[in-house]
């Protein structure tokens, strides 16, 4: 199934965060809103992790045809690739919750003002506000191509 139809248990329980009036942002009930929800996807990637060690433990055949070896032998760097990229994530999320229980959670890293909840849950990594993320991507383009 490809990625974008992929639906998971911790995806599919998301519910958006809707603050009460006047509520003090980042307060302890929205730290441990995104604290569940990187635990969730946590948790997600390490499930795909194991069913990836299942998938190339029990999908491991020696082709004679060297087409149909190749062709398995680039399923596997695709995926290996993919998992590469999500560790990396893992790292992220882990480095997220540790700011979330340091209580340094939800605000720019650049100029310290509030990121949001609503991008804080699309991107529940982001370090940077809206602004800051997009003078960095126009930086980034103009002397990077």
């Amino acid at each position: 199934m490809p990625v974008a139809e992929k639906k998971t248990e911790a995806s599919n329980n998301f519910t958006p965060y809707e603050p009460a009036a006047g509520e003090e942002y980042m307060n302890e009930r929205q730290l441990e809103h995104f604290r569940q929800l990187l635990l969730d996807w946590k948790q997600e990637l390490m499930e795909e992790v194991d069913r990836t060690v299942r998938h190339l433990q029990e999908d491991a055949n020696n082709y004679a045809d060297p087409a149909d070896r190749a062709t398995q032998e680039e399923g596997f760097s695709l995926e290996l690739r993919t998992r590469d990229r999500e560790r990396k994530l893992l790292k992220k999320i882990n480095e997220t919750i540790e700011q979330i229980d340091e209580d340094d959670y939800g605000f720019c890293e650049t100029c310290g003002i509030e990121i949001g909840i609503r991008r804080l849950e699309a991107r529940p990594t982001a370090t940077l506000c809206v602004d800051c993320k997009t003078l960095a991507e126009l930086k980034e383009k103009q002397l990077g191509g």
